[in-house]
């Protein structure tokens, strides 16, 4: 039983490391943020069995944290201001070509990756979005005013 509250607790502050490292933070990883992920992983792992190196005990932390992944995914779904608070909301970075600097450096998002990610939209200059909002899986989309011709 003590597995399983050990895997309870590092799920819930797994969880809250990952919504404070931010969401442009996630959506891409570097090559060493990948690393950095996968040795965290170890040793969470390390820390919920108690160095248990038993086939049962090592199964019986996946199975909780993979429960627990499922409710979460469950409550999301069902009630949406459950999700809400577990995944975020969207947020407004530029509107009508003026760019929202506070919610900027809110979510730790410099102006030059701003700049890049509407490059790689197509999109020369601000004045061209209507809209730009940063979703809750990390991801920029980009709404732009229609041109008359």
């Amino acid at each position: 039983m003590e597995i399983v509250i050990r895997a309870a607790i590092a799920f819930i502050v797994l969880w809250l490391v990952t919504r404070a490292a931010g969401r442009s933070t996630l959506g891409e990883l570097s090559s060493f943020e990948l690393i950095l992920f996968v040795v965290i992983g170890d040793l969470v792992q390390q820390g919920i069995t108690l160095e248990d190196r038993s086939l049962t005990g090592n199964l019986l932390a996946v199975f909780t944290m993979l429960l627990l992944a499922v409710l979460l995914a469950y409550a999301n779904m069902r009630w949406p201001k459950i999700g809400k608070l577990m995944q975020g909301r969207p947020i407004v970075l530029v509107r009508d070509g003026t760019v929202d600097r506070r919610a900027l450096h809110n979510e730790r998002i410099g102006l030059d990756e701003l700049s890049m990610l509407a490059r790689q939209a197509g999109i020369e200059n601000y004045d061209e979005i209507r809209l730009a909002i940063l979703e809750a899986n990390g991801r920029v989309s980009f709404f732009t005013r229609e041109t008359q011709c």
